[in-house]
């Protein structure tokens, strides 16, 4: 199947600037395409993984992808989509984010190997070199200020100001195509919907600047904003950003965003973010309609995703800890596994040996009451690593330490409290 008779099937076109010409352009070359990530953060998230996973359907139909991390533009600022200016960052810590965002990418990409190895560049490396005087004579003379302001990214900023700075970013971004075009024949780049005036304006970069001395052939593809069927904002939870960094969301809690996809956008995200074939997506379907409650499609999209991020051993780990919590046998998990399973569950610190049951279940606020938590241990709502203990003068010891470190308590079906142990 053709590259984009794929990628329109599972409907991650929102706009090509020449189809016809695009489509006649990957059958008869081996295309270098790219895609722009500014360092805004110490890691990404994933809202950037429909761009990084359209690279790599690029990549696995024979293309050449490039991942140009923003090291330049990142010092500036996007102005898409955004009512008001970012905060700007130091070179040293945009620095920093870029190292971090380039080795996430290539947890993902081929970078190692092959005719069509990605490839990582920073636009840091041309941006930085270029004086006020270069940049206003031989690139900004080719952008007409009614052309910019007519731009979405600009105009909906008007009204509530924007600065010289966020308004040169489309120069900027104009500029990185034409150097990848110049220096890596980059014919191809790909952007959210919200880039669409930021790509358009580099391809008319590209002609203004050839001024008839060479044919340009270049093109533009963005993809659909990503939207949830609850109105609510893909990538979000009560918790935060889903990060890819596995220390700011673990394996475990990304493996439970991809589980908790509601019934709606299922089959929409197997679409756009795995690279099952549709035959599958279609027996998917039908469980989603015949059997939602053993959400198998969810499962399956949980398990793709934390595999393509994260690798097999975290998706084993990941499955491993929601199977302990499911049937609560907690002991079968190890002090790692504990702690992503746990994290932000209630904690409390014991810092002496030998703790009766009683007097941890009132300090920890577990148990309003030593009479309460009596009761509690009497009636059997007190379950400790999720072993049921009815003794009211049980003292807590070795045996209910999980490898010396943490012990987990439960009251009732679904309250859990974390302790570790100085």
């Amino acid at each position: 199947m053709h590259i984009l008779d794929d990628l329109t099937k599972r409907g991650l076109i929102n706009q090509v600037t020449d189809e016809d010409g695009l489509r006649k352009h990957l059958e008869e070359n081996q295309v270098t395409l790219y895609c722009g990530f500014d360092p805004t953060a110490d890691s990404l998230h994933i809202g950037h993984l429909l761009p990084i996973l359209m690279l790599k359907r690029f990549q696995k139909a024979g293309h050449r992808p490039i991942a140009l991390v923003g090291g330049g533009t990142g010092m500036i600022g996007d102005p898409s989509g955004r009512s008001t200016e970012r905060q700007l960052n130091s070179q040293e810590v945009v620095k920093g984010y870029s190292e971090r965002i380039k080795d996430q990418m290539a947890k993902i990409l081929n970078f190692d190997e092959g005719e069509n190895a990605a490839v990582a560049r920073n636009n840091h490396e041309w941006l930085s070199q270029m004086t006020i005087i270069d940049f206003l004579r031989d690139t900004g003379k080719h952008f007409g200020i009614n052309y910019m302001l007519a731009k979405d990214s600009v105009e909906s900023r008007i009204e509530n100001g924007i600065s010289y700075t966020e308004f040169s970013y489309m120069i900027l971004q104009s500029l990185d195509f034409q150097k990848l075009y110049e220096k890596e024949n980059c014919t191809l780049q790909l952007g959210g919907s919200d880039q669409w005036g930021n790509i358009t304006a580099g391809l008319e970069l590209l002609r203004r600047s050839a001024a008839g001395e060479e044919e340009v052939e270049a093109y533009g593809l963005t993809m659909p904003l990503i939207t949830k069927a609850d109105g609510s904002k893909f990538g979000k939870t009560a918790g935060g950003a889903i990060w890819l960094d596995p220390e700011k969301t673990s394996p475990y809690e990304f493996y439970q965003f991809w589980v908790n996809v509601d019934d709606r956008d299922v089959l929409k995200f197997l679409h756009y973010f795995t690279f099952l074939d549709f035959e599958e997506i279609e027996e998917l379907r039908k469980e989603v309609e015949e059997q939602p409650e053993k959400r198998t499609a969810q499962k399956r999209l949980a398990e793709e995703m934390t595999k393509i991020v994260h690798d097999e051993k975290a998706l084993e780990q990941a499955q491993k800890i929601t199977e302990a919590l499911f049937s609560g046998d907690i002991k079968a998990l190890n002090a790692e596994e504990i702690e992503q399973g746990f994290k932000g569950v209630p904690s409390h610190t014991v810092e002496e040996e030998g703790k009766r049951l009683v007097d941890l279940l009132v300090e920890a606020g577990i148990s309003s009451s030593k009479r309460q938590a009596r009761e509690d241990i009497s009636n059997g709502a007190i379950y400790i690593n999720g072993e049921r203990n009815q003794e009211t003068r049980h003292e807590l010891g070795e045996a209910d330490k999980i490898e010396g470190k943490y012990t987990i308590i439960r009251r009732g079906k679904k309250k859990y409290f974390f302790i570790q142990y100085k």
